[in-house]
């Protein structure tokens, strides 16, 4: 399974050029979570040990069943960094070479960027 990792690091570009442009704080450190998926658990589970080894926080998987009656499962891996292009196309070289490895999907990075709800 071969990851777009030139298509993954102009996304990675283009989400730090949005965020900044709506004034997001280059000084602030941003929850940054990379998403991972595959049909195969097994495979999906060395990708998620290979990132924390890397120094990844992993979430546990969450499991899908799509309407074609197939099931995915997915995990976010987790670290926290300014909003730095080549930092975070360091880290999207990084996780798409290990998803590459591990014969998973890599879909991106994102964050949270705004207010935080109040309760009302």
């Amino acid at each position: 399974m071969a990851n777009d990792l030139s298509e993954l690091l102009k996304q990675s570009d283009e989400t730090v050029d949005a965020l900044l442009a709506d004034g997001a704080d280059t000084q602030e450190k941003f929850q940054i979570e990379h998403h991972l998926v595959s049909a195969d658990f097994t495979k999906l589970e060395k990708a998620a040990v290979e990132l924390v080894k890397v120094g990844y926080h992993v979430d546990d998987a969450d499991e899908f069943d799509l309407d074609d009656g197939s099931r995915l499962f997915a995990f976010v891996a987790v670290s926290e960094v300014k909003l730095e292009k080549q930092v975070l196309q360091a880290q999207t070289k990084e996780v798409t070479k290990i998803a590459d490895i591990a014969g998973v999907d890599y879909d991106g990075w994102g964050t949270f960027f705004g207010e935080d709800d109040e309760e009302e």
